[in-house]
């Protein structure tokens, strides 16, 4: 195994094939078609609402794709996150009338700060850590419930202001949510890919192979995890508060329930959760497909089609749909 003292020699950037686009400008061509194309197409609001709960999920699951692939943990609580983000930004807007678009960056320092009560779960791996997560993700849905005088409870809480207007924009119309979540995500893949290019990423991949032998050489493993899970807990929160300006309504069982969770993890495992485009196209693809196609099959209990389709492409290509594509175009 190489140690880090050779860590210097290894370039943080390829060099782009002669011919080809480096990383960041295919990231950014991506996101651009990905925002123009509905609009461009003249997508009806009833396909943006569709489109605009994909781009919420796309950031989620790239989110949980960045603890799992640099940080090296499985979450099963992003919930936890996503939840918190959303009340915090709500209440902040609703209570003490901190401007929206304020709220929402707060509501994932939020999440922040209520992740360092999971820093001792770093002390697991593997399954455990995984577990443990998933009990905080529950603590946090029961403290919601309880603090009706706050939350509203299981009532739920609406009263508070949904997205405002910038320079003309009604950013609450579907056509101005879908384009403000695209920036969100584009400003979140570039963030992904920045940390993955620098002195952090490389770190981390070198703890991937081997944690053992990077503590020997003097790298806190315990430390660059933990930023990958407050950057992780951030991303998840502001898109959780985005969510919750979005559809204006709040209550526990659906800020905090265990779809943020699971479907984050469906849909980057689907598209390659150790790429950056993989998570994003994954998210919008699974989630198209669950609500056009596999609710008209399956009315109720549709997911289970979801499962297989995981199944199939795990079997098929373990390294997701993206992953899939390249080997296709290399083997062309």
């Amino acid at each position: 195994m190489a140690s880090l003292d050779s860590a210097p020699a290894v370039p943080l950037k390829a060099a782009p094939a002669r011919g080809r686009l480096p990383g960041g400008a295919v990231l950014g061509l991506a996101l651009l078609v990905l925002a123009l194309l509905p609009v461009l197409l003249g997508a009806s609001n009833y396909m943006l609402g569709l489109l605009i709960s994909a781009l919420i999920l796309s950031g989620v699951a790239l989110a949980w794709a960045l603890l799992g692939n640099l940080g090296g943990m499985v979450s099963f609580g992003h919930a936890a996150f996503f939840g918190v983000g959303a009340y915090a930004s709500a209440l902040l807007a609703g209570k003490l009338g901190l401007p929206v678009l304020l709220s929402v960056p707060v509501g994932g320092v939020v999440a922040v700060v209520a992740s360092l009560a999971m820093l001792p779960a770093l002390r697991l791996s593997g399954p455990y850590f995984a577990l443990a997560i998933l009990a905080y993700a529950q603590i946090f849905r029961i403290l919601a419930t309880e603090a009706s005088w706050l939350t509203g409870g299981g009532a739920g809480f609406q009263r508070y202001p949904g997205l405002p207007t910038v320079f003309g924009i009604d950013l609450a119309s579907r056509t101005g949510s879908y384009l403000l979540l695209v920036a969100c995500v584009t400003l979140c893949a570039l963030a992904y890919l920045a940390v993955r290019r620098s002195h952090i990423g490389l770190a981390l991949r070198a703890i991937a192979d081997s944690e053992d032998a990077t503590r020997v050489v003097g790298v806190n493993s315990t430390f660059l995890k933990s930023l990958m899970l407050l950057l992780s807990a951030f991303i998840t929160g502001v898109f959780g508060a985005l969510n919750a300006h979005i559809i204006g309504f709040l209550e526990p069982d659906y800020a905090f329930s265990g779809v943020w969770s699971l479907m984050p993890i469906i849909a980057a495992i689907f598209g390659g959760y150790r790429t950056i485009l993989g998570p994003i196209g994954g998210a919008v693809i699974i989630y198209l497909f669950d609500q056009v196609v596999a609710k008209g099959l399956i009315a109720v209990g549709h997911q289970i089609i979801l499962g297989f389709v995981l199944v199939v492409m795990v079997l098929a290509a373990p390294n997701g749909l993206l992953g899939l594509v390249k080997k296709g175009g290399r083997d062309a």
